[in-house]
């Protein structure tokens, strides 16, 4: 029995069972504790972010109610002739759970980096350097596209869809009053939509990494690429207006260009 303990112990087998699976259930509890910690932290930050949106509320729909009048910067840049769209409220509570929404929706855009930053720091020890530095750019890469996917929303995609619809009539006789809520639903819709769509370049880039399409395929598929493109543009901004569909497909496209460029190096 001795010359079996001594060898179990020079191959670092453990003799006690339930000492080996307490090490395993404490390593685990840990792991969770710290799960629920950066959890707490991701959500207390979001929300004292959102506390200070709520509380700045005048410039917070300053911002987001600009788009709905020809002083707008996008409608000067375009010289386009001078109107507003009227919204009106139709429900009691109406105004103050879309500033709730709103205000909870700039805090977690705003917080987002550091939601980020938590999400990469509990994952990271578990990564290997090369591991870590792939998920770094993506990471990183992901958040910058879509803030640059809402910042492009909103000041072209979104006006655009507005001035339009908003000012579209069947008849003089028909004036549009829009509520609140279908602004501010189509607003937050459409940046979240628009963000999506410019992960592209990132995401054609982990599928060049995993061998799955490279530059000769997407510049094969580049005419259905466009056909594509349009129909999505189509989508985003229902309009018979051929320039506004343009102006919307563009930066759609010019992704799907960069994207070839990027699988290609």
């Amino acid at each position: 029995m001795s010359n079996e303990a001594e060898s179990r112990d020079e191959i670092g087998v453990p003799t006690n069972d339930n000492s080996a699976n307490g090490s395993v259930t404490e390593s685990f509890w840990d792991h969770l504790e710290e799960l629920r910690s950066r959890i707490i932290r991701c959500l207390l930050v979001t929300v004292v972010v959102g506390c200070v949106a709520f509380v700045l509320k005048e410039q917070l729909f300053d911002i987001v109610l600009a788009p709905r009048s020809s002083e707008f910067v996008t409608y000067r840049l375009l010289g386009v002739e001078p109107f507003s769209v009227g919204l009106m409220n139709t429900g009691l509570t109406e105004q103050f759970m879309i500033h709730l929404k709103t205000a909870l929706y700039a805090g977690l855009l705003v917080a987002l980096p550091y939601v980020l930053y938590e999400i990469f720091a509990f994952v990271s020890p578990a990564l290997y350097d090369n591991e870590r530095r792939y998920a770094i750019q993506i990471v990183g890469s992901s958040y910058v596209m879509f803030t640059i996917g809402t910042l492009v929303n909103y000041f072209l995609i979104f006006p655009l869809t507005v001035r339009f619809l908003g000012t579209y009539q069947v008849s003089s006789d028909v004036a549009n009053m829009l509520t609140l809520q279908s602004y501010m639903d189509t607003f937050i819709t459409m940046s979240l939509v628009i963000g999506v769509v410019f992960e592209l370049p990132v995401v054609c880039w982990i599928l060049g990494r995993m061998g799955l399409i490279n530059g000769t395929m997407m510049r094969t598929y580049r005419r259905h690429a466009v056909v594509v493109i349009l129909v999505i543009a189509a989508i985003i901004t229902p309009t018979t207006d051929a320039f506004t569909l343009a102006i919307v497909a563009l930066p759609i496209w010019l992704l799907y260009e960069a994207s070839i460029w990027i699988v290609r190096n």
